[in-house]
């Protein structure tokens, strides 16, 4: 009789419960932060370092939730791919990525995509550059431009003797700024799809810093090996630049010689008052960063997906202004720098 009793009181109770139940779990959904993957090249590089700090701040003003991982060097692809798993598994439904290989990392992205998550890449382009979702970065080849135009008006009419310290092969990134900058200078140059680096026969040396300062100092040595009259020195970010004044420095040779990089980082914009890179291309991670996590916010709410190429912009800061060269000074360039303006 007792069984009866509590069968039918259980027969009587079950819509109660099954509505309570499922008006838990849409409270529990209505809830839940909206989970963001942030995926950088490497962790110790301070353009990813205030990219992540970016993320961070939006996501709290937002009331997102950002994961954030990185290879363990430039051009770790398969630590990316590991990285994009263990978020989509824990719950992302957006991932921004630097790519550290363009092409490589597009396989794990298109799996990404078929799990109903929005790729947007940072920074970096993939190949093809419409795998992601959508792209937030500077123009590359425009920033390459800039430093290419500043370091020409600088030697005055001199015989440039050029050794560029780059990334690394086949990178569209390392491509664009070093092809940009030749073709700012004037010389043969690659267009802005191209990701080979041109050599015309004023770069007399080409290094691959990854990125690096430690890798930046060695290529220099090494080119300044090779050629002695080295008088300008393209690279691709300001660690790779205190690496090759370093090197300059060391072998006495800093006085005589243009450093130029991209990144505009406070550290970087300090360097650019003190002498040792002469002009530099901001850009602005914390920007970047900002619009992904909004993005996702928005895709996570509304299921509405960002898509195309968004220039987050570029600015070319230098010490000593050149004529017919737009740039802004050192306090412009400190006030701006990774964007947190």
């Amino acid at each position: 009789m007792m069984t009866n009793n509590v069968e039918t009181l259980m027969k009587l109770n079950t819509p109660k419960l099954m509505l309570t139940a499922l008006a838990l779990a849409a409270g529990s959904a209505y809830a839940a932060e909206p989970v963001i993957g942030l995926i950088t090249k490497t962790e110790t590089n301070p353009f990813f370092v205030k990219m992540k700090e970016g993320a961070q701040a939006e996501a709290k003003k937002l009331g997102a939730k950002v994961m954030s991982a990185a290879g363990k060097t430039d051009g770790d692809n398969a630590g990316q791919v590991t990285a994009m798993e263990n978020m989509i598994a824990a719950g992302a439904k957006t991932i921004l990525i630097t790519p550290s290989d363009s092409k490589a990392i597009v396989p794990a992205i298109k799996k990404a995509q078929a799990q109903g998550v929005m790729v947007i890449a940072l920074d970096s382009p993939t190949e093809p550059a419409n795998a992601t979702d959508a792209l937030f970065a500077t123009d590359n080849y425009k920033a390459g431009v800039f430093i290419g135009q500043y370091a020409k008006a600088a030697l005055n009419g001199k015989k440039p003797v050029i050794a560029t310290l780059d990334l690394f092969p086949g990178h569209p990134v390392g491509a664009q700024r070093h092809n940009g900058f030749l073709q700012g200078y004037g010389l043969t140059s690659l267009d802005a799809k191209s990701n080979e680096l041109a050599k015309p026969a004023e770069v007399v040396c080409m290094a691959d810093s990854f990125g690096d300062r430690a890798k930046g100092q060695t290529g220099m040595e090494n080119c300044l090996q090779k050629n002695p009259d080295i008088n300008v020195v393209y690279t691709i970010n300001e660690p790779a630049a205190a690496g090759a004044y370093n090197a300059l420095k060391a072998a006495g040779k800093e006085k005589g010689v243009l450093i130029v990089s991209v990144d505009g980082g406070c550290a970087g914009i300090k360097d650019v008052g003190a002498g040792v890179i002469a002009a530099t291309s901001q850009q602005y991670p914390l920007r970047m960063a900002a619009m992904g996590v909004a993005a996702g916010v928005e895709y996570a709410k509304t299921g509405k997906k960002v898509s195309g190429y968004t220039d987050t912009g570029v600015t070319l800061i230098a010490a000593k202004a050149m004529p017919g060269v737009d740039s802004k000074d050192v306090k412009t360039g400190t006030d701006l720098c990774w964007g947190n303006k």
